[in-house]
């Protein structure tokens, strides 16, 4: 009973456990309780927030420990300063320093490690990471427990202090009230089912259901069941079975595997990541539905974006709406540069990339997120630029990018890996261009053909996913790492990556990798075609096990579980954003 009521760094609470669900029914049972037995409507929404957050503190204690103090410390400090913002005469003063001490927090503990190696890079010093609260906690403890020389990241950090953040603004904005309560206050910032992974909850989106009374309807039920039951399938059977039985393996050494089994690696990956994140998204989704509470949409099938524009409206959705609202808006959208009159199309570009580059750098502490961050900018700003110019000057361009790249290979005797890949694929979107740009001329336009438009449209979801794909190369490299060391392994991770995959494949190679990793390879492609399915299927779907007899779903349920743990690991896989 201690152990299950004490923090063990080594086994935090995740979804995947059967620790999690037994959590989970007796918070469900003591919840149930509250609303059927407390006295008037108010009293029991009051006894609920307040039910749910000791229970949301103690899963952050399960999973973070001691770090609940972090949790605490920034919940009462931003329900202080709520308070004033709406009080003062100078509101303003009080958002920046909202801003400003959750700020210092977030970067203290996630990037003092980063910006002191750029420091003593820059200045030739040798200055050393110092833990000023373990160092203060040591003054407290009778044995000097915590290491002062090395920073632990609290887990979920990124995410409770982006919500903070939109609880200051929002009350700035006038777009809701301050929370009266604390406690009410505290259920907010710390509801369990997305304190640590998300999806980011803006204020205005979830204070006002802190008051509306409970409700739920049957097929509400069954959908919220569906997503936990969705969910654990994408984690355990897609996620960690292609992380364990394949990619980890690519990753660890990737000198050992060849140049398209590493390429494979990067597509499969992109898969894993989307199945790890959007199935603890949909357990969330579907726990807190089921007490009454509605969490925003996530995940937007983005392996069907044509463009990585529109990637990036339809994943991590919570983030790139923060984004949007906090950052790209602020800096001026597509109106201003920096607060400083400029052409819409320049003022558009350049803060979409400043606002890549802070995404990139929000996912963690490296170099390699900023290249990511950086990739996916500049991977919007050129493909906004494509679409602006004519058809005639698109494969103008093309031809002489494809010329160029050809000429610079004949010319160099040196192998260039990075060249090679850009070359590669320059080539892939010439022949495409090429043929899709006769077809133009010849009368045949996707929006008069059904087919062209199909194949229009395949076309650019293929080059969009490999775009993202290849991106992540930096994005994984730089992921599970310590923060102290993250930046050199991580690159070079990611430069014998480059390596390999930018030098020449040996061809005979790839049937046997078939053969070997065959049940990779299928649950791969098994997941992108449910991912490609229509929207209107998945949702039809959906609706038929929510409208299921109740003894029928629990058959259901028990037989997904059962399948779903046939493919669990010894060790159970964290879930990839718990580092974020």
């Amino acid at each position: 009973m201690i152990e299950w009521l004490t923090y063990d760094p080594t086994h935090p609470l995740l979804f995947t456990q059967f620790y999690f669900w037994a959590f989970f029914a007796i918070v469900y049972a003591g919840f149930a309780l509250i609303m059927q037995r407390t006295g008037s409507s108010r009293a029991r929404l009051h006894a609920r927030n307040i039910y749910l957050m000791a229970a949301s503190w103690f899963f952050y204690y399960k999973t973070s420990g001691i770090f609940l103090l972090i949790l605490a410390f920034i919940t009462l400090s931003d329900w202080l300063i709520g308070q004033q913002i709406r009080r003062s005469a100078r509101p303003k003063l009080w958002l920046i320093l909202s801003v400003c001490i959750d700020l210092s927090l977030l970067f203290y503990f996630k990037y003092a490690y980063f910006f002191t190696n750029i420091f003593n890079d820059v200045f030739g010093t040798s200055v050393e990471v110092f833990d000023i609260f373990a160092y203060i906690g040591n003054g407290f403890s009778y044995d000097g427990r915590f290491m002062v020389d090395r920073i632990i990241l609290p887990v979920g950090i990124s995410f409770y202090i982006f919500q903070v953040i939109s609880y200051a603004a929002d009350i700035y904005r006038g777009k809701i009230e301050p929370v009266k309560n604390l406690l009410d206050f505290g259920f907010y910032v710390s509801f369990f089912p997305q304190l640590v992974a998300g999806p980011i909850v803006r204020a205005s989106e979830f204070v006002p259901q802190l008051y509306k009374p409970f409700f739920l309807t049957r097929r509400q039920f069954g959908v919220a069941v569906f997503w936990i039951c969705n969910g654990l399938l994408k984690k355990i059977i897609l996620s960690d079975y292609l992380a364990v039985n394949f990619i980890d393996r690519v990753f660890q050494s990737p000198m050992l595997f060849s140049g398209f089994e590493n390429f494979f690696a990067l597509l499969t990956y992109s898969m894993q990541v989307y199945a790890d994140f959007s199935g603890y998204t949909d357990i969330a989704i579907g726990v807190a539905l089921l007490m009454g509470f509605y969490l925003p949409k996530n995940f937007d099938s983005p392996y069907k974006s044509r463009t990585p524009q529109e990637f990036w409206r339809r994943w991590h959705q919570s983030l790139s709406r923060w984004l949007k609202g906090y950052v790209y808006i602020p800096l001026g959208g597509n109106r201003t540069l920096l607060g400083r009159p400029t052409s819409k199309l320049l003022a558009s570009n350049c803060n979409s990339f400043l606002t890549m580059l802070i995404g990139g750098l929000w996912h963690g502490a490296s170099w390699n997120f900023v290249i990511w961050g950086a990739l996916n900018g500049v991977g919007m700003i050129v493909n906004k630029c494509w679409r602006a110019i004519s058809e005639h000057l698109r494969y103008v361009l093309m031809t002489l990018l494809a010329i160029s790249m050809v000429s610079a290979r004949q010319l160099t005797h040196e192998v260039y890996p990075l060249i090679n890949m850009i070359e590669v694929w320059v080539l892939i979107l010439w022949f495409g261009t090429s043929i899709w740009y006769v077809g133009w001329l010849w009368g045949f336009r996707s929006d008069t053909n059904r087919f062209v438009g199909w194949v229009d449209n395949a076309w650019d979801i293929v080059q969009t996913f490999v775009f993202i794909s290849f991106t992540r190369l930096f994005f994984r490299s730089a992921s599970n790492l310590d923060p102290a060391t993250a930046n050199r392994e991580a690159w070079a991770t990611a430069k014998q990556m480059v390596n390999q995959i930018g030098c020449a494949w040996d061809n005979s190679i790839i049937w046997p990798f078939m053969q070997e990793y065959k049940y990779v390879v299928l649950l791969f492609v098994a997941g992108m075609i449910i991912h490609w399915l229509p929207d209107k299927l998945k949702r039809r779907y959906r609706l038929w096990f929510a409208a299921l007899p109740l003894p029928l779903m629990v058959l259901v349920v028990a037989a997904v579980v059962i399948v779903a743990y046939q493919f669990i690991t010894a060790d159970m896989q964290p879930f990839i954003y718990f580092q974020f």
